[in-house]
């Protein structure tokens, strides 16, 4: 690999960012610092993880990072399922597809770097 962003797990993430920046936009102002900001963290770590850890030295700090995303990945879901629950999102299924496809391809990422 040359360069983080070469992987098309960073540039497939930088879309959701760019999908849960859009969403958000139209959720109460009363959730800036709740949900908002939540997700919004959750959509950013996910490139930035990424990026970082292929920056690292070794392919174990990379296999770490990438859990990390992994983590924060898993962490957005139950934050758009919680959002869709209240009321501030209505179809899941744009979200659900990008996210079960940067999951596949981090888990797949993962499993190649630890030779499996």
């Amino acid at each position: 690999m040359n360069n983080h962003k070469d992987l098309l797990v960073y540039q497939k993430s930088l879309d959701l960012v760019e999908m849960i920046y859009r969403e958000t936009r139209a959720f109460p102002a009363e959730e800036k610092f709740g949900l908002i900001s939540q997700l919004r963290r959750c959509s950013v770590s996910l490139p930035s993880n990424t990026a970082e850890g292929a920056g690292r030295k070794g392919t174990k700090e990379f296999i770490q990072f990438l859990y990390i995303a992994l983590g924060s990945l898993n962490e957005m879901e139950t934050q758009m399922e919680i959002s869709r629950r209240l009321g501030f999102v209505n179809d899941l299924t744009a979200f659900t597809e990008h996210f079960l496809h940067i999951k596949r391809m981090l888990l797949k990422l993962i499993e190649k770097l630890e030779g499996k």
